[in-house]
């Protein structure tokens, strides 16, 4: 399996849609704690959900159970713990969760998986710790996009 990952801050609509379009992605999984997000319209709750099968035929799944709790992600907001911080509780938290066997059950049918977040880019972002769990854990490769 291929996991790609993407956050749609910094992207218009058609950017977004062209990237999963382009790669061909299969599932797209919202990583995020709130999808609710009013920084970009067109990844918003339900309409994601109709333009990602309209314009690419992709499916979607709202998976909180790979977001980080609201504690973890308030305290980096706010600088009360730094990245290196984060990244050992976010960690700690989805090897807790065990998540790779919900991961590998719910989308061992898909060859291309895309993790989505809002972060612009993957270097301070659950999503590439989320892909490096899942890469060590069920070896799939990861694509940032």
């Amino acid at each position: 399996m291929n996991i790609y990952t993407m956050g749609f801050t910094q992207k218009n609509a058609e950017q977004f849609f062209g990237i999963i379009r382009e790669n061909e992605i299969e599932m797209l999984i919202d990583v995020r704690l709130n999808n609710q997000s009013q920084l970009a319209g067109f990844t918003k709750g339900k309409d994601i959900v109709y333009f990602l099968k309209e314009l690419c035929n992709c499916n979607y799944d709202h998976n909180i159970a790979y977001a980080p709790t609201k504690e973890i992600l308030q305290q980096y907001k706010k600088n009360n713990i730094s990245w290196e911080e984060y990244e050992k509780r976010y960690n700690n938290l989805i090897k807790s969760r065990e998540i790779e066997s919900s991961f590998k059950s719910k989308y061992s049918q898909y060859t291309r998986v895309l993790l989505l977040c809002s972060e612009a880019t993957p270097e301070h972002c659950h999503r590439r710790l989320l892909a490096e769990y899942l890469q060590k854990e069920l070896g799939c490769s990861i694509i940032h996009v």
